[in-house]
């Protein structure tokens, strides 16, 4: 019988010939990550020190400052500090702090390859099966055993498979097509799940955007969110000087529990109405709102396709008064690219506010917080109520294209089509 990707990933890292869905087995981890907000602080530090263990591996595992960066209060700034003092005490030489959200930087930096089992504190840690990783979210718990042996136990999830096949519509982004894939499924449709997805829109999707569909998995309730091995993973994982890793391929018989198929020139742009993420509809079914806010960034929707996308449609058009357009690119270095090649400098012509990498507005942590009242539009993965500020304010999901024509229009609306 055939075997889907989740389950020779997790048979390969048990180093068993075969499992199937409800098996526990355990696995050796190839790279643990933590954040500042969800890190060493949250007892995992002090726990770790009474059981009398060094970090098993330095080496495997990253910790990145993203949450918490730039520092907006003394307590922020608090925790940063520890993260990085705690880092640099047990010899993990994988700290990052200022680079941009954990997940894109574990991507650029070469910590998530195919056939890797990646394992995070933080729940969209799945967006690393676009690189044909098995990655996922853990717990504090779960993550001081990972770190005091390198191991531990995980259940065989069932797989969905998730096929879209066409083509896009130039007013529709991979955004799009994941906020979709989730209003079908639900919000708890693909509990303790592995979503595959295939068909050839998937296979014609860049990295970029291959990260955005990936990175919300955990929207349906999945534990991992997989992308079959290809040239586009060759060739990005080319363009980081990487060449050493083993893809895994799913059967063409293997056993999947539900299957949903799309027709991708059928798919309109899509929103998610507030407050949650499965509230998926039309953008032109949700009529007039106005907006003050219009956010374009994170670890969804702030990497360089999409700064080129916004880019490409604001050229020349001027973001509506009364409307706030912030811009927090995915990574440092997708800021710099994006400046080199003229992206930043035209959203800012027309009035985008240019911020640092990080998960700050996405969280409501710091960086542009909305207001009771307010209503913003997010290429970002929630919007949970309070999740960017007051619990009066509301908060609808986009694509970064929608995004830029709703800043523009000073109403959520669809980008024309071309």
């Amino acid at each position: 019988m055939g075997k889907t990707l989740a389950e020779k990933m997790i048979a390969g890292a048990a180093k068993v010939a075969d499992v199937k869905p409800g098996d526990i087995v355990w696995v050796d981890v190839d790279r643990a990550m933590m954040d500042d907000i969800l890190g060493p602080r949250i007892q995992i530090a002090e726990q770790l020190k009474e059981l009398g263990k060094p970090v098993w591996d330095p080496e495997k595992v990253v910790i990145i400052s993203d949450h918490y960066t730039p520092p907006a209060s003394i307590q922020q700034a608090e925790i940063v500090k520890f993260t990085r003092e705690w880092a640099a005490l047990n010899g993990i030489r994988n700290y990052y702090e200022f680079e941009g959200p954990c997940h894109q930087v574990m991507a650029e930096t070469g910590n998530v390859r195919p056939g890797m089992i990646v394992l995070g504190t933080d729940s969209h840690t799945c967006m690393g099966g676009a690189l044909n990783a098995f990655a996922s979210g853990v717990g504090s718990t779960e993550m001081l055993g990972i770190l005091a042996t390198g191991r531990t136990w995980l259940k065989v999830p069932e797989s969905i498979r998730v096929i879209w096949e066409g083509s896009m519509s130039s007013n529709v982004m991979a955004k799009d097509l994941s906020l979709r894939t989730i209003g079908t499924i639900g919000h708890a449709g693909a509990t303790y799940m592995s979503v595959e997805y295939q068909g050839n829109t998937i296979q014609k999707l860049s990295m970029d955007e291959r990260m955005a569909v990936t990175n919300m998995a955990v929207e349906m309730g999945a534990k991992a969110g997989l992308m079959p091995f290809d040239n586009t993973t060759r060739e990005y994982l080319e363009s980081l000087g990487i060449d050493e890793y083993e893809p895994c391929f799913s059967d063409e018989d293997a056993t999947f529990c539900r299957t949903y198929r799309f027709r991708t020139e059928e798919l309109k742009p899509q929103v998610a109405c507030p407050h949650e993420v499965d509230r998926v509809t039309d953008v032109d079914n949700v009529g007039d709102i106005k907006i003050q806010q219009a956010y374009l960034g994170s670890c969804t929707g702030g990497r360089l396709n999409d700064l080129k996308v916004a880019a490409q449609y604001l050229r020349g058009k001027k973001v509506a008064p009364g409307v706030r357009l912030l811009v927090s690119p995915a990574s440092r270095n997708i800021w710099r690219e994006a400046g080199r090649l003229g992206y930043l400098e035209v959203i800012a012509e027309a009035g985008g506010i240019i911020m640092a990498p990080t998960c700050g507005v996405c969280v409501g942590l710091h960086s542009g917080l909305i207001a009771s009242g307010e209503t913003c539009i997010s290429s970002s993965n929630r919007n949970f109520l309070g999740r960017m500020g007051s619990r009066d304010g509301r908060i609808y999901l986009g694509s970064p294209l929608t995004v830029a024509a709703s800043a523009a229009a000073g109403w959520i609306r669809a980008a024309e089509e071309q």
